[in-house]
C-alpha cells in the first residue's frame, strides 16, 4: 500500500508541475504581449472582435465575446484612451454606443502575434474527438477537485482580473 501512496504523491506533484506551467505560460505570453504592443490580452480580443465585424454594439459585443458589458466598457475606455478605437452614438437610439477600430488599431492588429488561445484551439482541433473529450473530463476533474467550480471564467487564457477596476476610474 506504501507504494500506491508514493505513486499517487508522485502523480499529482506531475499534475500540479504541467498545471503551474500553464499558468506560467499565459503570465509569459501576457507580460510579452504588453511590453511589445501595449495590450493586454482581454484588449486585443475586443480589437480582434470589432475588426472582425466592424463597428458594433457595445451589448453586441459583450455577448460575442462572453464578457459582461461593464468590464468590456472598461476595456473599451482603455482603448479610447489610447486612440485604438472609437465611440459613437447610435443614430437611431442614444441610449445605444457603437465602437469601431480605428486607423491607428487597425495597425495594432496587424503588427501583433497571434493570441495563445488561438494557437491552443488550432492544436486542440487537431487532437482525435476522444482524446479533446479525455482533457476536458480531466480538466472538470481538477476543477472540482480545486473546489472551484463557482469560479466565473472567460475563455481567455489569461492570469489575474480581465479588467482593471483603475481602469473604469480614469487613472
Amino acid at each position: 500500500m506504501v507504494f500506491h501512496n508514493d505513486n499517487a504523491r508522485d502523480l499529482s506533484r506531475e499534475v500540479l508541475v504541467a498545471l503551474r506551467r500553464i499558468t506560467q505560460a499565459i503570465e509569459l505570453h501576457s507580460r510579452q504581449l504588453v511590453r511589445s504592443h501595449g495590450l493586454t490580452g482581454p484588449q486585443l480580443i475586443i480589437l480582434e472582435e470589432i475588426a472582425r465585424n466592424g463597428e458594433m454594439a457595445v451589448t453586441e459585443l459583450a455577448r460575442a465575446i462572453s464578457l459582461s458589458q461593464a468590464t468590456v466598457t472598461g476595456i473599451l475606455l482603455r482603448l479610447e484612451r489610447q486612440g485604438l478605437i472609437s465611440r459613437l452614438r447610435g443614430i437611431r437610439d442614444k441610449r445605444n454606443t457603437l465602437v469601431s477600430v480605428t486607423e491607428k488599431g487597425k495597425a495594432i492588429l496587424d503588427e501583433a502575434p497571434p493570441l495563445l488561445q488561438e494557437t491552443f484551439v488550432r492544436r486542440f482541433a487537431d487532437l482525435p474527438q476522444w482524446e479533446q473529450l479525455m482533457i476536458l473530463s480531466s480538466l472538470h476533474h481538477i476543477v472540482h477537485m480545486m473546489q472551484a467550480r463557482s469560479i466565473d471564467a472567460s475563455p481567455f487564457l489569461v492570469t489575474g482580473p480581465i479588467h482593471n477596476e483603475n481602469e473604469t476610474k480614469g487613472q
